[in-house]
C-alpha cells in the first residue's frame, strides 16, 4: 500500500492536535478527513471507509470506547484498523481499548506527526504483506 492510496480518519475534537496531524499525514501523501466528535467520526467512517483510523479518547457526546465499539461491532467497518492517539497512558486505558478492538495505543505526549505518520505506514504494511501471505 503506497501513502497515496491510503485513507485515514482522525477522531479528535482538539482542533490544533488533528489539524497538526492531519497536514502531516496530508503532506506524506495521504487522503485525511477529520471528524470532531465522535458521532461525527461514526458518520464519517461509514462514508469515507478509512484504511486507518486514529481516535481520540476523550472527546464530549461520546467518548473513543464508545466510537470503538460501534466501529467493531459493525461488519462493514470491523475490519478497520484502530489506533488510539490520547493523553491518558495509564494501563487500564490501554488495555480497554485493546480488549475493545484497538491495535494499537499512542500517548499524544510521546508521538511526533512524524512519529504517527511512520505508525501509520507501518501498520498498513504490516496489513498488506500479511494479506500477500494469505
Amino acid at each position: 500500500m503506497t501513502p497515496n492510496s491510503i485513507k485515514v480518519l482522525i477522531i479528535e475534537d482538539d482542533r490544533y492536535i488533528s489539524k497538526m496531524f492531519q497536514l502531516k499525514l496530508s503532506l506524506d501523501g495521504m487522503d485525511v478527513q477529520v471528524a470532531e466528535n465522535g458521532h461525527q467520526g461514526v458518520e464519517k467512517v461509514k462514508e469515507f471507509m478509512p484504511n486507518i483510523i486514529l481516535l481520540d479518547l476523550l472527546m464530549p457526546e461520546m467518548d473513543g470506547y464508545e466510537v470503538l465499539e460501534i466501529i467493531k461491532g459493525d461488519d462493514e467497518t470491523k475490519d478497520i484498523p484502530v489506533l488510539i492517539m490520547s493523553n491518558l497512558g495509564q494501563e487500564d486505558h490501554v488495555q480497554k481499548a485493546m480488549q475493545l478492538g484497538a491495535l494499537g495505543y499512542i500517548v499524544k505526549s510521546q508521538y511526533t506527526p512524524s512519529n504517527v505518520s511512520e505508525k501509520v505506514k507501518e501498520v498498513l504494511g504490516a496489513r498488506t504483506d500479511n494479506k500477500k501471505e494469505e
